[in-house]
Order: structure tokens, then sequence, then C-alpha cells
């Protein structure tokens, strides 16, 4: 199978950086898979999971939060605020972030702090789902 350049890189560091033949990846508007010469294609990533396929056929899994994804030119560039890989996952801090985003959503004042309890929750809830489904 082709192979083309990925690159996933958060604020903090260059998370991935390397040859891949498939990239899926969740977009606003439903889950994608890219493989070598795709057409070319920006789309918005909410938190989701990503599967990287490695040489061997299989494939790795990280959890993705909020980015945008740029196709073009055999190229694949994904920007995100964090990734992780899903074996890097501390579930047992996924589910304390939960549990309180969880309570900033109930005890919210204005608007804003529901905006990012909302956020919070959804970057918990998929960490916790990308760890479950490793």
């Amino acid at each position: 199978m082709a192979l083309f350049h990925l690159s996933v890189i958060t604020p903090e560091k260059t998370f991935f950086d390397g040859e891949t033949s498939e990239v899926i990846v969740r977009t606003t508007e439903g889950d994608i898979g890219i493989l070598a010469n795709h057409i070319s294609l920006v789309a918005a990533l909410p938190s989701g999971p990503m599967k990287i396929k490695n040489e061997d056929g299989t494939f790795r899994t990280a959890a993705v939060s909020i980015g945008l994804i740029k196709v073009g030119g055999n190229r694949v560039n994904i920007f995100a605020d964090a990734v992780e890989w899903a074996e890097d996952i501390d579930i047992d801090w996924a589910k304390r972030s939960e549990a309180d985003a969880r309570r900033k959503i109930e005890a919210r004042e204005s608007e804003k702090e529901l905006d990012f309890a909302e956020m919070k929750l959804k970057r918990a809830l998929n960490r916790i789902n990308v760890y479950n489904n490793k």
C-alpha cells in the first residue's frame, strides 16, 4: 500500500512525524479515512479518536483533543490542542476529570463556565473511550 507523510503537532511537541499508509480521524462531519494521494482537504477535529496504521497493518490509537486536519500534496498535517496514545492515558485521572466536569456543569454560573465544562467533559469522555477501545 502506498505511503504518505503524517505530522501530528501539539503546542508542546511533535507527537508523530513519519510515514503511514492510512490515518482515520473524527471530523465535525464524521469519521474519515485518509490514504495516499487523498484529495486536498481542511477540516475541524472535535475531541475524538485517531488511528494510525503501522507497518504490520495494525492500527495504533490515540485520543485527539480539538484541532484541525490539512490534507494535500500526499501529506497530512494534524494540529491539535493535545494528543496521547491510548496506552499512555491515565484512566483514573480521566475519570476524575469527567466527574469534575460534570460537577462544573451542574454548578455553572455563566455560559462561559458551561462551555468550558462541556469541553472538559468531551475531552475526558474521549480519553476514556479511547482507553477502553485500545
